[in-house]
C-alpha cells in the first residue's frame, strides 16, 4: 500500500512538472515570436525610411535568433543592393536560395549578377527563378536582357514575346518593338507597332510596370 502511494505521488509530480515545462515553453515561444515581430517591424520601417543601419541591425538580430530565416537573408540582400554593396548582397541571396529556393530570391540574385556583369551566373539564376514561377513578365524580360548580353538572340526574342503574351501592355510591346527594330526585323516591328496603337486607343488599357534589370532593387 505504501509503495502504491509512492508511485502515485511520483506520478502526480511528473505530470505537474510536465505541465509546468509545457507552460514555460509556450511562454518563451510567445515572447520569442513577439520579439521577432518587433524586429521585422523595425527592419521594414528602416527600409522604408532609408535608415539602412537600423534595418541591418534588426535583420542581423533576427538571423542570430533564427540562422535559417531565408526571408531575413533575402531582405538583407535587398538592403545591401540598395547601398551597392553587391558582394554582400550576392552572399545573402545565395544563402537565402540555399535555405529555401524561391523565385523571388533567385530573381534578386540574377539582378545582382546582371548589375555586376556576371551574365552567365545571372542567366542561371533567372532560369531557375522561371522554373519556379514563369507567369510574370518581369522574369521573362530579365532573362531576355541577359540573353541579349550573351548573344543568344533567338532566346531573347522568345522571352520578350512571352513577356508580351503574359502582360500585353505598352512596356512589353515597346521592349519587343525596339528589339525587332534594332535587329532589322521591320515586318515584326510593324505588327507590334499596330498593337501599340490599339493600346493607345483603348482608354481602359493601363500599363503595368514590370521590373527589369536595374541598379536599385525595389
Amino acid at each position: 500500500m505504501y509503495a502504491l502511494l509512492i508511485v502515485i505521488i511520483f506520478g502526480a509530480f511528473a505530470y505537474y512538472s510536465a505541465q509546468v515545462h509545457d507552460d514555460e515553453f509556450a511562454h518563451i515561444s510567445r515572447k520569442m515570436g513577439d520579439r521577432l515581430g518587433k524586429l521585422w517591424d523595425i527592419a521594414h520601417q528602416g527600409m522604408r525610411e532609408n535608415r539602412f543601419l537600423r534595418a541591418e541591425k534588426a535583420l542581423l538580430t533576427i538571423l542570430k535568433i533564427d540562422g535559417k530565416n531565408a526571408a531575413a537573408y533575402n531582405r538583407l540582400g535587398i538592403l545591401y543592393a540598395k547601398q551597392k554593396e553587391y558582394r554582400d548582397a550576392i552572399d545573402c541571396f545565395e544563402i537565402a536560395s540555399s535555405i529555401e529556393a524561391t523565385a523571388s530570391s533567385l530573381h534578386n540574385l540574377g539582378l545582382i549578377y546582371y548589375e555586376t556583369e556576371n551574365y552567365e551566373k545571372a542567366s542561371v539564376a533567372f532560369e531557375q527563378a522561371l522554373k519556379l514561377e514563369d507567369k510574370l513578365a518581369a522574369r521573362h524580360v530579365a532573362y531576355a536582357k541577359v540573353q541579349e548580353k550573351l548573344g543568344n538572340e533567338k532566346l531573347m526574342f522568345q522571352e520578350l514575346e512571352k513577356a508580351a503574351e503574359l502582360e500585353p501592355n505598352r512596356e512589353t510591346y515597346t521592349l519587343l518593338f525596339r528589339a525587332y527594330t534594332s535587329h532589322g526585323m521591320q515586318a515584326d516591328a510593324d505588327i507590334v507597332a499596330d498593337r501599340l496603337k490599339k493600346l493607345k486607343k483603348t482608354p481602359s488599357a493601363r500599363a503595368r510596370r514590370i521590373l527589369r534589370p536595374r541598379r536599385v532593387i525595389a
